[in-house]
């Protein structure tokens, strides 16, 4: 039995909270490390931007290519999975942050390091990536510790709701984006004279009318779309009512 870890972002950790948590899913780039973790090997599951220790999920089957949404609505990227049974989960506030001394102390990598020393992050930068049995088991037993004392560990709440911002998917990652809804109110303070267009007005205008040469359809905030719509040179653009994320 071998220990590999299992990174998850805070978006990531959420929708695997709220599933049946019974597959844990990487990106394609991860299939040749996968091929090597075989049944009954466990998942140290690692929390990033908060570094905590979150939980430990034992493998039930090999890995498997299934690009179904699961841990998003659409075009999931975490496509190769394997079937696994969650021996301990942790909530947020329960998860064992690396720099509590006990954590700390215990593990082979950051031991013998300054607290705050970044060499130990080698660990972390990546999942699948195998850890020595010694901390494996350490973490193991830290975690059923940590479950049956129920010990809470303070942490941002505003700054981790943060992360859970709908996104945009690049090339690359995704990108956190704040959306404006049709909630939001409607009332602006004009501080112009009537006759001045605001320059972001403007500059929402020009963006409108570039994406509708190019064929595309429209969003603009419901607040501003009259006045950017009345600057609008294209007549009169395919507007969405709501943004697809």
């Amino acid at each position: 039995m071998t220990y590999y870890t299992d990174l998850f972002s805070p978006e990531t950790y959420e929708a695997f909270s709220k599933s049946d948590r019974t597959i844990s899913g990487f990106r394609m780039r991860h299939k040749n490390l996968a091929s090597r973790v075989n049944i009954g090997d466990k998942l140290i599951c690692y929390l990033t931007k908060l570094s905590r220790w979150i939980g430990i999920l034992e493998v039930t089957s090999k890995p498997f290519v299934d690009d179904s949404p699961r841990f998003y609505e659409a075009d999931d990227p975490f496509a190769v999975r394997f079937k696994v049974k969650p021996l301990v989960w942790l909530e947020v506030d329960k998860a064992l942050p690396i720099h509590e001394p006990e954590i700390w102390n215990g593990l082979s990598f950051t031991r013998d390091l300054p607290p705050n020393s970044n060499a130990w992050t080698g660990k972390v930068r990546g999942s699948l990536v195998r850890l020595e049995n010694e901390d494996g088991e350490f973490l193991e037993a830290a975690f059923f510790k940590q479950e049956h004392s129920g010990r809470s560990f303070a942490y941002d709440v505003e700054a981790y709701k943060k992360y859970l911002l709908p996104r945009v998917r690049g090339e690359k990652k995704d990108i956190p984006v704040s959306v404006p809804t049709d909630e939001d109110s409607e009332d602006t303070e004009i501080v112009a004279e009537q006759s001045d267009v605001r320059e972001s007005i403007k500059i929402q205008a020009l963006l409108a009318d570039i994406g509708a040469k190019m064929g595309m359809k429209i969003w603009i905030p419901r607040n501003d779309r009259s006045r950017v719509l009345s600057e609008c040179k294209s007549g009169n653009p395919s507007i969405l009512e709501r943004l697809p994320l």
